[in-house]
């Protein structure tokens, strides 16, 4: 079961490297190209000021950050 979703693109680097870091360390979540999902690009938006900023990651709780560290979502999901 996914921990929470993450919205991100397939040229975001920024995103390269989340995923990366939390298939390290063993944390799932599922992922949501905004590019093929235009409900997805639309919720990101409101999320971000109009911006369609990824990585976006939205936890269970309707909470969300933008471009968190590993860090911060760990701290996060330990909350």
């Amino acid at each position: 079961m996914s921990a929470f979703t993450m919205y991100s693109t397939p040229w975001c680097g920024y995103c390269h490297r989340l995923k990366g870091q939390l298939k390290r360390a063993g944390i799932e979540f599922t992922e949501v190209d905004i590019e093929q999902v235009p409900d997805a690009a639309e919720l990101v938006e409101k999320i971000n000021n109009g911006n369609q900023t990824v990585p976006t990651v939205v936890f269970p709780d309707g909470t969300a950050m933008t471009n968190p560290s590993l860090a911060q979502v760990t701290e996060k999901l330990a909350a």
